[in-house]
Formats: structure tokens, C-alpha cells, sequence
């Protein structure tokens, strides 16, 4: 089976190393390339967000009020993901929350994470930009409802996904789009991404 956890965080700042904690969690659960589960939660980490983030987000301090704890929250995470690979969009900051959040609840994270902006970024090097809502727009992907908000950016990152992993089946003959192929697609310096990709596709064939 097939599975991938597609997540989004919505945050008070750019790092938990400068003290940012997590706002809100978003998975979509993928199998075989079908949406099968959800989770979503707003959290209280204990920390008040800054007014610009709240703009942006939607998320107001009066919601986190009332929120379940942090801990409690990546607790039922962290069991709902299980040992399933994950994917997001901007994954380097995502990962960054979900390590730190889980450590902080106590629980260790041990799953890989690919980047479908990377992986963006050498399939469709002519995309105006490589930017979540940008890259739905240029492959007319349907939106999800407020961007900013976990479980609407994780939607869209899982529809996104389903695209790559459709064009590297069709555009590219690879037999099975898997994490594997995703974590070597964004580790891949662009000018060697048609090797790869035929290397797949022989392996494929054999």
C-alpha cells in the first residue's frame, strides 16, 4: 500500500528555533493516490500571535484560547500519521514545526518528508512562480478554501501532489510515483533531472 501524509502548519513566525510554536495542523492521508482520512486542529501552545500573523491567517488568540493543548494536539497526530512518509509544500518548514512540536510532546519523528516545491521546481521549471496558490492556479488545480489556513493549503498540497504524480507517469513512463522517486526528484540537481527520470523509466521496463 501506498501511503503519504500530505501536512500544513499555520504558525506565530518563521521558526521554532526562535521560539515560533504551531497554531493550527492540517494532514491529508493519501492511499494509492486516494484521499482516505483528514485531521485538523487548532492548538494552544501558550503563546500569543503577533497581529500580522493573525491577518494573515485568520486564526485569532481568542481562538487559540479555547483550542486544545499543543501536547495533546501532536499526540493525535503523531498517531494518525503513524509511520507513513510525509509530504509538504515548503517541507524544510513544516518539518522544522512537526519535530519540534513532537519533541516538545514527548514523541519522536522519524518519517522522511518531500517537498512537492522542489520537486515543482525541476518538473515545471517554466511556472511563473513556485509558490503553493500559484502552481494550483498554473495546473488549474481546485482551490480549497482560505490559503493560510492548515487544512486548505494541505488540500491543495495533495491535489498538487496527485499532479506530479500523474505527470511523472505519464510525461515521464515512471511505473510507480513513489516518495522514493519524490525524495530523489528534489535531492537531484536540475540539469540531471532527465537521467534520473529516464533511469526510472528503464527500471521500469525491466
Amino acid at each position: 500500500m501506498n501511503r503519504i501524509a500530505v501536512i500544513d502548519f499555520e504558525t506565530t513566525g518563521l521558526s521554532p528555533a526562535m521560539g515560533d510554536r504551531a497554531t493550527e495542523v492540517a494532514i491529508v492521508l493519501l492511499e494509492n493516490g486516494q484521499v482516505v482520512d483528514r485531521f485538523q486542529s487548532l492548538m494552544n501552545a501558550g503563546q500569543l500571535i503577533p497581529s500580522f500573523i493573525e491577518a494573515l491567517t485568520g486564526i485569532s488568540n481568542a481562538m487559540i484560547a479555547s483550542a486544545p493543548p499543543a501536547a495533546s494536539v501532536m499526540g493525535d497526530a503523531s498517531r494518525f500519521v503513524g509511520n507513513a512518509p510525509m509530504v509538504a509544500h515548503n517541507a524544510s518548514f513544516d518539518r522544522r514545526f512537526w519535530e519540534a512540536e513532537l519533541a516538545r510532546a514527548g514523541h519522536a519523528a522519524t518519517q522522511p518528508f518531500a517537498c512537492t516545491m522542489l520537486v515543482a521546481r525541476r518538473l515545471y521549471p517554466e511556472a511563473p512562480s513556485h509558490k503553493l496558490g500559484v502552481l494550483v492556479d498554473y495546473h488549474h488545480l481546485p482551490k480549497a478554501g482560505r490559503a493560510h489556513r492548515a487544512m486548505a493549503d494541505a488540500e491543495m498540497a495533495a491535489s498538487l501532489l496527485g499532479k506530479i504524480q500523474h505527470d511523472l507517469r505519464m510525461r515521464h513512463r515512471v511505473a510507480t510515483a513513489d516518495h522514493a522517486l519524490l525524495m530523489a526528484l528534489q535531492r537531484c540537481a536540475k540539469p540531471a533531472v532527465s537521467a534520473l527520470m529516464a533511469r526510472y523509466a528503464l527500471a521500469a521496463k525491466a
